[in-house]
């Protein structure tokens, strides 16, 4: 029987459905009658409300079919390239939902916490181990916050040097927060195409360059096509010969973690983001971890509070002339401090320097399996992630967001699509370090048979329309969905 045939229970006037008179879920004590005469008139509801009676039973199954609904990392693979979705281990959740740290309130002195001050000070140098930094502040929210705090160290680094340098230069290949967070932040955004093979092209930086306005480079390393950029530390050099700064957004950093240090190469700020690379709980706003590591000449624009160490004591300093100030409420967020630092310290320098490896042998086994079936617009090695094209598909009549629908019927969440858009009809595969070899098999194998269905007569009509066909939805209007946006539920 196909999920399609079962009927499910979604709203609550189904729920209704369900119910039987005098059928029961619950038991009330005759106080809880004493003590509910007791509301005064004007907050009592002298009419029943129209609950369904269902019994115990009725309901955990009701709201256990719902919750089977929500895909998610513990029943499948997440191949969403650039957003890394991966598992978080459960031991991460045992120490951050600790009772003595869990407890702990962000007013406290710190004479009283210098246990956790201990533990973010112990964070930060595995950090700055990692990326090759001379600081990290573990004070932003988020990625994108990060981000935000790099382009105002900027800011006030130029404007310390009487500077009046207004530009960050943005390769196409780099995340769509880039661009956002520069121009939020008061800066002229300059494009720049990438090169033939699809990485940073280093004459045209310098042309910029030598016009004598440009603050900083906002690069994606590896960039948004899964590609390393070979030539960093050259491009770091021309940046710094006209006093310029390089902005590393470190997304994708669990390419590279125990295998290359982006401050080892030039790179002056970089965001982690710790939900891609060190296992803290990835969207919804927050609140997450998005670490920022500088090098030595920025280190006085940090954000405050700054941690500082004296002896073997720990202490939270708020006068920093240069700095950019604070840019949220408290230290940050303590709970996913705990998380990463209780994931690298588990892993170990042996186990952090398998991250990487892992990273990128998965996703060029991916490459390797899948070329033969997707057109591949840059044919050479990938880092973390894979990007294909439909341009072989299109032939016979289906396109991406048919690939993606399809996958949907063989139990897989589908890839990113349609980004980096500098490949027309992308399909952007990550598998992860955490994912095992018998997943990634599976995965390539219904690619691959998707990919032979699109090369039968009338496979269009066959296989995509309509899919996904197994699921309790299908497919849906994405266009009304996004517009005609239902926020309240209705009877």
């Amino acid at each position: 029987m196909s999920l399609q045939q079962i009927s499910w229970p979604l709203e609550t006037d189904q729920l209704n459905s369900l119910s039987k008179k005098g059928h029961k879920g619950f038991s009330i004590s005759k106080s809880d009658f004493e003590a509910a005469d007791k509301i005064p008139d004007s907050l009592s509801r002298k009419d029943l409300l129209p609950l369904p009676e269902c019994s115990e039973l009725t309901i955990v199954r009701h709201f256990t079919r719902l919750s089977q609904l929500n895909y998610s990392i513990d029943g499948g693979m997440y191949p969403l390239g650039s957003c890394t979705m991966k598992y978080n281990p459960r031991i991460n959740e045992v120490s951050g939902s600790h009772p003595l740290f869990a407890r702990l309130h962000p007013l406290s002195p710190c004479s009283t916490v210098q246990g956790a001050l201990e533990l973010m000070w112990n964070l930060e140098g595995l950090l700055k181990e990692i990326s090759g930094f001379e600081r990290v502040t573990l004070i932003p929210a988020a990625g994108a916050q990060g981000e935000y705090v790099g382009l105002q160290i900027i800011r006030s680094y130029m404007k310390s040097k009487g500077s009046k340098k207004n530009k960050i230069l943005i390769p196409d290949s780099a995340h769509g927060t880039n661009p956002a967070s520069a121009a939020v932040c008061g800066f002229e955004v300059v494009s720049l195409k990438s090169n033939a093979e699809g990485l940073l092209d280093k004459e045209a930086i310098l042309k910029h360059c030598q016009e004598g306005d440009v603050a900083g480079l906002m690069v994606t390393n590896p960039n948004t096509l899964g590609l390393f950029e070979k030539e960093i530390q050259t491009i770091c050099t021309i940046m710094h010969d006209h006093d310029a700064l390089v902005y590393c957004d470190g997304a994708n950093m669990n390419a590279m973690v125990g295998l290359t240090r982006p401050g080892d190469a030039g790179v002056d700020i970089m965001h982690f983001n710790q939900h891609k690379t060190f296992t803290t709980p990835h969207g919804g706003g927050g609140p997450g971890c998005g670490a920022v590591g500088v090098c030595a000449k920025l280190v006085s624009f940090l954000p405050t509070p700054i941690l500082e160490k004296t002896g073997e004591s720990f202490k939270l300093n708020s006068n920093a002339p240069q700095s950019i100030g604070p840019i949220k409420d408290f230290q940050g967020h303590f709970m996913m401090m705990l998380r990463s630092y209780t994931y690298i310290r588990e892993l170990g320098a042996e186990g952090i320097s398998k991250i990487g490896r892992h990273a990128v042998l998965l996703a060029n086994y991916v490459r390797v399996r899948l070329s033969e079936s997707f057109d591949l617009p840059y044919p050479r090695p990938c880092m973390h992630e894979v990007v294909f094209s439909d341009k072989r598909q299109q032939k016979n009549g289906v396109k991406t967001l048919d690939i993606a629908k399809r996958l949907l019927d063989f139990g897989f969440h589908p890839p990113t699509v349609y980004f980096p858009l500098i490949v027309p009809g992308a399909i952007m595969i990550e598998p992860t370090e955490t994912e095992s070899l018998d997943t990634v098999e599976e995965f390539c194998k219904v690619m691959e048979q998707i990919a032979k269905e699109t090369t039968e007569e009338g496979s269009h009509a066959k296989y995509f329309v309509g899919s996904p066909k197994t699921l309790p939805f299908s497919k849906i209007d994405e266009t009304k969905a996004a517009r005609d946006l239902k926020l309240t539920w209705n009877s």
